[in-house]
């Protein structure tokens, strides 16, 4: 490589240099007390991360921090592809699936509903309600880029990334305990936390804190959320055909890697060692990036939102908790 075309690369390390490194010296920390005490390491990094958010907010830290909490959780969860196996998915069924595609759409309408109910604009309820059913953060930025500008637009789709990412935030640590206090086994739980966290961060988090299995499994059901995404997006953009500026639906990145992973993996074409060595990088990636998630987690932030907007993102939350919990005795 050239100097002149390697000096953006220097310069971009050098700018996410400190964020990436306060977020693996907590993934350190965090691992040494699980380590030596038994308590779930993304709980810790997370905990312990908060401790930070001053950092996220002064100083240099934040490019590095955004880049943990964004690029890293991305490859750490594509990654996790290698520990899919296909017995695993076979053991599944089809209930997981048909539970996805009920819950996905429900929840959509559910938010548009509360928002015409609470007086607010419907692609705010839209924005809102793809938020909490598909993938948090993300499927709200990628909602809200092929819905109509209108006043306000900005401000209620950031409102919405805070609004889930707090909320996503408190199911990591709320949830397992509420699935575990209604009897469900780790296999139930995996289930019932891939269908109702709202990010894949929080998702991964939560799951792992239970046990291995609950945390793939986790992460399966919600790489089908995930999955719908691109769906959501399509559809909206022919039912705004007349838009000039439509977005094009793609399948994100990762969820293409994790699927080329979980079937190369189980034709045997990587060895078990590389397997093992991808399989513990990914953890180690995830810890970290939950490390920076709890960074930049503002606790004054959540607290000051707003009851009109806040009521609609949480009665969509309640909502797709009850109906996965329906569902799940008939499924």
């Amino acid at each position: 490589m050239s100097e002149p075309a390697a000096a953006p690369l220097r310069d971009r390390a050098r700018r996410i240099a400190p964020g990436l490194l306060l977020s693996l010296v907590i993934a350190l920390a965090a691992t040494f007390v699980s380590e030596h005490y038994g308590a779930p390491v993304m709980l810790i990094a997370l905990l312990i991360g908060i401790a930070f958010h001053f950092l996220h907010e002064e100083g240099p830290s934040a490019p590095g921090v955004d880049f943990a909490a964004s690029t890293l959780l991305r490859l750490g969860v594509g990654l996790l592809g290698i520990r899919i196996t296909f017995d695993q998915i076979a053991q599944q069924g089809i209930g997981p699936l048909l539970l996805v595609l009920i819950c996905v759409p429900a929840t959509i309408a559910c938010g548009l509903l509360l928002a015409r109910a609470a007086g607010k604009d419907w692609g705010f309820g839209m924005v809102a309600g793809g938020a909490v059913a598909i993938c948090g953060a993300s499927a709200a930025l990628a909602i809200a880029a092929v819905l109509p500008t209108r006043p306000g637009h900005e401000k209620d789709t950031l409102f919405t990334v805070i609004a889930v990412t707090g909320l996503s935030t408190l199911a990591m640590i709320l949830y397992p305990v509420l699935f575990a206090g209604l009897g469900f086994d780790d296999h139930e739980i995996g289930i019932m936390l891939g269908a109702t966290i709202h990010d894949v961060a929080q998702v991964v988090g939560a799951g792992y804190a239970v046990s291995d299995e609950a945390g793939d499994i986790a992460t399966f059901v919600k790489l089908l959320r995930v999955a719908l995404l691109p769906v959501v997006i399509l559809v909206l953009i022919l039912t705004m055909r007349n838009r000039q500026d439509g977005a094009r639906a793609t399948l994100p990145w990762f969820v293409v890697l994790f699927a080329v992973l979980a079937v190369v993996g189980n034709l045997g074409v990587i060895p078990a060692p590389v397997a093992e060595g991808l399989s513990e990088l990914s953890r180690w990636l995830l810890v970290v990036a939950i490390s920076a998630l709890g960074v930049k987690t503002s606790l004054k932030q959540m607290f000051a939102l707003g009851y009109g907007h806040f009521a609609v993102v949480v009665g969509a939350t309640v909502f797709l908790v009850l109906l996965a919990l329906g569902l799940s005795t008939v499924l």
